[in-house]
């Protein structure tokens, strides 16, 4: 369960204020894919970083029972001078998982070969999300927050990468950003959109992607 109690998230630049939220209130139920849907910009990963707990809203509060993943495949947080494997040592040990174990399943599933053990900074973009990737995937959490997960790579990973994550959904939720309607009805059984401040709760997954592809357009 993740509940959303009156939050509300403002930024402020050169004294120009933007409204992600303002006092919403929502329950994302346990062990259910919720589809995050809403224009660019409208702040989906930034609702998606507060959950995380990265980011602080404003006000209110995030309430969750279970673990709740970082997003899965950012890569923000791998240090550069580390290998591949050496990084996914240390998140192995952050997350109180084996790291033997979670070693192995990683450089099984990214197929980064022998850059698995070269320095992070040396990676392209693509090796650095399967790593991210493969990471996220090995540890098993309640709730996995997913934004375009599928869409790293090329035509043979993504296929793999969405075959594990349905895999996953079998024993977690998720809360999962995508543009593609063809992957949110694929993954998800309810939705929300973001839009204007708010956000709109549908349990029928068809009934939300309506009202986003309608603000998209208007």
């Amino acid at each position: 369960m993740i509940r959303l109690e009156n939050l509300t998230k403002i930024f402020t630049l050169e004294g120009r204020r933007k409204v992600v939220m303002q006092n919403v209130n929502v329950e994302f139920p346990t062990g259910q894919s919720v589809a995050l849907l809403g224009r660019n910009g409208a702040g989906k990963s930034t609702l998606l970083q507060m959950i995380a707990g990265t980011l602080a809203p404003t006000s209110g509060r995030i309430v969750s029972t279970g673990s709740i993943s970082w997003p899965v495949g950012f890569a923000g947080s791998f240090h550069p001078e580390l290998s591949g494997a050496q990084n996914t040592r240390f998140v192995a040990r952050i997350y109180g998982v084996d790291t033997d174990e979670l070693v192995e399943f990683v450089q099984g599933f990214a197929g980064l070969g022998q850059h698995f053990h070269l320095p992070f900074r040396t990676y392209s973009s693509g090796m650095r999300s399967r790593l991210a990737f493969g990471v996220s995937m090995g540890i098993p959490f309640d709730t996995y927050l997913v934004d375009e997960v599928t869409s790293v790579g090329d035509a043979i990973f993504k296929r793999k990468s969405s075959a594990l994550f349905k895999a996953r959904m079998q024993t977690a939720g998720a809360v999962v950003v995508s543009h593609s309607m063809r992957m949110v009805r694929d993954l998800c059984q309810i939705g929300v959109v973001l839009e204007a401040g708010q956000l709109y709760y549908y349990n029928d997954i068809e009934a939300a992607i309506a009202h986003h592809e309608l603000n998209m357009s208007i």
